[in-house]
């Protein structure tokens, strides 16, 4: 997509930065994150998202109605274990996408499709306070204790691993050609059926020294904060209203800086229902808004299935 001048090519270079692999790496809103889990137990998931949005770049590339339009399907398998006598957690996520960009340059249509795999996604995560380390029987009585009030304080980190497809003469990719280290700090606070649950996290960028045949891309922390209140009609089956806000992430491309503080908004609504104590589903609508003249808006509709054992 875009065949710009190589002028503009530079000019756009920061705004692409925030584009690039945008359903897996944008802020999300996962609600349950830090929810409360028996020790020694294996998930596997399997979901798919569309995502389809439009992209504003700077006014004097003359790009105009660029909109984005992305099909995900993507693979997850979470392992629980205690490990210094709490309970964590590791996760692996891996996807494939079908991507593409349209728009008009100079009043030229021009649009840019590709396929393959997303960046591989880790996360390692540990509950601080609450949520003891339990299994079968024991698990089930403190759940029942703990129903009237409970709060849960966990950490965690989140790496993207450039393992995705990317091509180095193209502006806009599905592979970010960069790893993302993402520490996470959350809360959850349980009362009866309503859940409340809050976390913090920064992006921090590593350098992508191929971005646009042979370009220099830095980046600077994202920060965001997510909250979500979850109500729980009966075990397995819950709904939830989250919103998000993150700020900064300012690129330089070759030493320069290219002034595009990010801004975001995201809100979502999610819900779930547990067909058996095994086998569940999910679905959510996930909207993002930049609140400046560069960046993107989004709208996700994702659809997922998990079973435990």
């Amino acid at each position: 997509m875009l065949q710009l001048t190589a002028k503009r090519l530079l000019l756009a270079l920061g705004t692409a930065a925030s584009i690039g692999s945008t359903s897996l790496s944008a802020q999300e809103l996962t609600p349950r994150r830090w929810s409360h889990l028996p020790s020694d137990i294996n998930i596997i998931g399997a979901g798919t998202v569309y995502t389809t949005g439009d992209i504003y770049f700077d006014p004097v590339l003359q790009a105009e109605d660029v909109d984005m339009e992305f099909y995900t399907t993507a693979f997850r398998y979470i392992r629980t274990f205690e490990f210094l006598e709490k309970s964590s957690r590791i996760e692996v996520a891996q996807g494939y996408q079908d991507a593409e960009w349209s728009g008009t340059v100079d009043g030229q249509p021009q649009t840019r499709n590709s396929s393959g795999a997303t960046d591989t996604v880790l996360r390692l995560a540990m509950n601080l306070y609450g949520a003891p380390p339990l299994k079968g029987k024991a698990f089930k009585d403190y759940r029942k204790s703990v129903y009237q009030s409970d709060t849960v304080v966990g950490a965690g980190v989140i790496v993207t691993l450039p393992t995705g497809k990317y091509d180095d003469d193209k502006l806009l990719n599905i592979s970010g050609n960069r790893t993302v280290i993402r520490p996470q700090f959350g809360i959850m606070h349980s009362r009866g059926k309503w859940t409340y649950e809050t976390t913090i996290a920064a992006w921090c960028y590593t350098k992508n020294d191929d971005f646009w045949n042979g370009n220099e891309l830095e980046q600077d922390p994202f920060y965001a904060i997510q909250s979500h209140l979850i109500y729980t009609y009966k075990p397995g089956i819950w709904a939830s209203a989250s919103i998000g806000y993150g700020e900064g992430g300012e690129s330089q491309v070759n030493g320069v800086d290219k002034s595009d503080r990010k801004r975001n908004l995201a809100w979502a609504l999610s819900a779930g229902y547990s067909f058996t104590p095994r086998f569940g589903i999910k679905a959510a609508y996930i909207g993002t808004d930049t609140q400046t003249d560069k960046g993107f808006d989004s709208t996700n509709f994702a659809l997922g299935a998990s079973y435990v054992w």
